[in-house]
């Protein structure tokens, strides 16, 4: 389920720009510090988001997504400092705002140009990928999570791909979010603490808190 395309074109560039503030803000052994992204620096990590905002506005969409294209966004990169880094996410957001601008309901709701879905499940997939990295680099350089503004994104966006692959129904009812649900919704009701669940459904968490096992985790 998507959110209203308002919020998504509202949301997107705030996000990039609290992103591109949090990169300024990091130190060369903060840059360097290990990650929960596998083998990634927190580095790695900033390296991939602005690397996927600068693919998509230069309309570099094939293979979006993969492990190369991820990889070659990372190793594109590597030892930029946090200005440099930060210069070119600038850059960046600012042309996703000017293409934002242009969609309207029927090239919204009309299919994404970088793989299936919609065009706006796509930027919706943008704006997840660097909420939860945002928190993923605040987690590796030991500073506290938020804000918390992709949370309804994140778990929109959960809840899509849950249904994608199979997951069995549920209603994800989480505090202070609208509700989403997961192939088609059902009796089961998941409650709690949305960003733990966010956390759980991507493997940085244990999916037992909320009484799940691991096929809740989107990248098992």
């Amino acid at each position: 389920m998507t959110l209203p395309r308002e919020d998504v074109i509202a949301g997107l560039p705030a996000e990039l720009e609290d992103f591109e503030q949090l990169v300024r803000s990091l130190d060369g052994a903060e840059l360097a510090t290990p990650s929960r992204c596998g083998e990634w620096s927190a580095g790695d990590v900033a390296a991939h988001v602005i690397g996927q905002i600068a693919d998509v506005t230069a309309g570099r969409f094939d293979g979006l997504g993969t492990p190369e294209v991820t990889q070659r966004q990372v190793e594109e990169r590597r030892g930029r400092t946090a200005t440099e880094l930060g210069d070119e996410l600038a850059l960046a957001t600012t042309a996703a705002g000017d293409l934002l601008g242009v969609f309207d309901d029927d090239a919204w709701n009309g299919p994404s140009p970088a793989g299936p879905g919609t065009l706006g499940a796509g930027v919706e997939a943008l704006w997840y990928d660097a909420f939860l990295h945002a928190d993923d680099i605040r987690a590796a350089v030991g500073r506290p999570s938020g804000p918390h503004r992709g949370i309804p994104v994140a778990i929109s966006h959960l809840g899509d791909v849950l249904t994608e692959q199979g997951h069995a129904p549920m209603t994800l009812a989480f505090d202070g979010v609208p509700e989403f649900t997961v192939s088609g919704g059902g009796d089961s009701r998941i409650t709690g603490d949305p960003m733990e669940f966010v956390y759980v459904a991507t493997g940085r968490a244990d999916p037992a808190i909320f009484g799940l096992d691991e096929t809740v985790n989107v990248y098992r």
